[in-house]
């Protein structure tokens, strides 16, 4: 069997060979060949198509398609935030939802962080170069502080190095280069004031969104981000914050802001939610001071400080002389404590650009209650506010409440002091009698109501810069009950300060508009005004205005020399200078 499988097998290779390799030959003769020498075995043969045929020509070839290019995909978008943003700004920043955080600075696609140049997604930042408020100086040059932070500061840093948070550090370091060792102490951005204070010839830069009322804003070069016509652009302490990176990069994160909220706020100071009020000491129409503007012109007395007042948002004047048709012109030589003004006279409060007006003085009444009314009605005209008296007890005792720029101020005083006949009853006109207790009641409230209440006494006079034990009682209580300012309005000479739980106090500002040329004591002709900041619902402290005397009328910018002295003798009787 074994044999014979192996036969059939060849036989079967043989004819195979044969017919492969014999295609020429006919075909019946290769068969017979076969069969003679396996005559055992059947052929049958398959037939094959003739040579000649004509096979079905070849397949065409598929032409070769070069595919086109596939469009580059755009970087993924990947932020790094750097360690120079001001916390209010990182925290601010908005990623959109096909932008992710960076886990590290290598593995991002984009940077945010202080730049140089023009990127076209920008955050201008401003900072302030501030002292411990009783500072005795009120600017310094770029040259002076760039000096400092290399490590060689002025006679007026007293040695000490800039206090600063590590993230200011930071930015500024990208656009002053590195400071020296000794020429910045870093602390945490709270504990700065405090520091300050303790050395308190420390100057310190911080952003603007971290003032605070115990600070004094120094101007740079002459320009204060406290001013109204501030220029960020010009101001040397202001930085840009961009986003750094590829152009497709760059223009792919735009893309995804595209409709957007935008990635961070574009500033940290919007002019549109500042708001300065100026307040002032005792306006009093009379005497001489009515006889220069019968002279010279009713807005003569303004002649030196318009600006300083006009433009302000809000002017706060305490006017404590009634208009009365029938008052006789100015005496220089009247001893008369019985005060008129002319009806012309309010001229001058347009000229200044008066807003709020306060009634708390002793000498509205002065010529019967009907001249209360009158002045009362002139006020009216002009669309002024009136707090602290009024055309009867309880008008009088009503705030004067003012929005602005998102500001809710609210203002509220009264007068401890008297004549009796001073004093607002049900039905006549006059201004209110304190009671403390009602008061700070009404101080609770209004903050509870969300305004920031703005309290002015007209209290008991004393020429000395020190408030007595009482004023200081009185005074504070309104602190404790949520005033953010607490001011003198009564004061003739010039007074202190005191800080107490966060409210800035101003015993006495002294005289704006009246003729005692240091009468009935030295010290009379020299004043405060107060310029106050607000921003975004919050108090951000006061610039400190100093004015002298001069022709019974005008007060005047006090030359450096006079403003020295009157804060040292102010900062000293609060026991902030040794």
């Amino acid at each position: 069997m074994i044999f014979t499988r192996r036969i059939t097998r060849l036989a079967v290779l043989l004819l195979a060979a044969l017919l492969i390799g014999g295609c020429s030959s006919p075909l019946r003769e290769r068969v017979d060949e076969i069969s003679k020498l396996f005559p055992y075995l059947e052929v049958t043969p398959t037939p094959f198509l003739p040579v000649t045929a004509t096979l079905p020509p070849p397949p065409t070839a598929t032409p070769t398609v070069t595919p086109s290019p596939m469009p580059t995909p755009p970087p993924a978008l990947a932020v790094w935030l750097d360690s120079s943003l001001p916390p209010a700004l990182r925290a601010a920043i908005h990623l959109p939802a096909g932008v992710a955080a960076a886990p590290s600075r290598d593995q991002a696609t984009l940077i945010v962080g202080a730049v140089r140049g023009g990127p076209p997604l920008q955050s201008q930042w401003v900072y302030a170069l501030a002292a411990p408020f009783p500072t005795l100086v009120d600017d310094a040059d770029l040259a002076e502080i760039q000096a400092a932070w290399r490590g060689q500061p002025s006679e007026r840093f007293g040695g000490q190095p800039l206090l600063m948070a590590a993230e200011t550090r930071a930015a500024f370091t990208a656009w002053w280069g590195p400071a020296a060792e000794e020429g910045v102490r870093v602390l945490p951005q709270e504990d700065i004031l405090e520091a300050a204070w303790q050395a308190p010839t420390a100057w310190a830069i911080v952003p603007f969104e971290d003032l605070e009322p115990r600070w004094k804003v120094l101007r740079v070069e002459g320009i204060s981000p406290l001013d109204r016509d501030f220029d960020a652009q010009a101001y040397p302490l202001t930085i840009w914050f961009g986003v750094s990176g590829s152009e497709a990069a760059i223009n792919g994160l735009q893309a995804e802001l595209a409709g957007g909220p935008g990635l961070f706020p574009t500033s940290n100071r919007d002019p549109q939610k500042l708001t300065v009020l100026v307040m002032t000491g005792v306006t009093a129409l009379a005497r001489a001071t009515a006889a220069k503007m019968d002279t010279l012109g009713v807005t003569y007395p303004a002649s030196d400080i318009h600006d300083w007042l006009y433009n302000a948002d809000l002017l706060h004047i305490s006017n404590e002389v009634s208009f009365n048709p029938e008052c006789p012109p100015g005496d220089p030589l009247s001893t008369s404590m019985m005060f008129c003004s002319r009806p012309e006279y309010i001229q001058l409060l347009d000229y200044i650009g008066t807003d709020i007006v306060e009634l708390s003085g002793n000498h509205n009444n002065d010529w019967g209650r009907k001249a209360f009314s009158y002045t009362l009605e002139l006020y009216q005209e002009r669309g002024w506010k009136t707090f602290a008296g009024g055309a009867n007890l309880e008008a009088a005792a009503q705030p004067a409440l003012v929005e602005h720029n998102g500001q809710r101020l609210a203002f509220i005083g009264c007068n401890p002091v008297g004549p009796e006949w001073v004093f607002a009853t049900p039905t006549e006109p006059g201004a209110l009698l304190c009671n403390l207790d009602t008061l700070a009641a009404a101080v609770q409230d209004l903050r509870a109501q969300g305004y920031l209440p703005i309290v002015t006494f007209q209290y008991n006079e004393y020429y000395q810069f020190k408030p007595s034990e009482t004023q200081q009682r009185d005074f504070r209580k309104m602190a404790e009950a949520g005033a953010v300012i607490v001011s003198g309005s009564q004061a003739h000479f010039p007074q202190t300060f005191e800080f107490y739980g966060g409210t800035l106090i101003h015993y006495g500002l002294g005289n704006l508009f009246f003729d005692q040329m240091d009468i009935p004591v030295k010290g009379t002709r020299r004043a405060f005004i107060d310029r106050h900041v607000f921003y975004d619902g919050r108090y951000l402290g006061v610039e400190l205005l100093t004015t002298m005397l001069e022709d019974y009328a005008r007060p005047r910018p006090m030359t450096p020399e006079e403003r020295q002295a009157l804060l040292m003798d102010a900062f000293s009787a609060a026991g902030w200078l040794k």
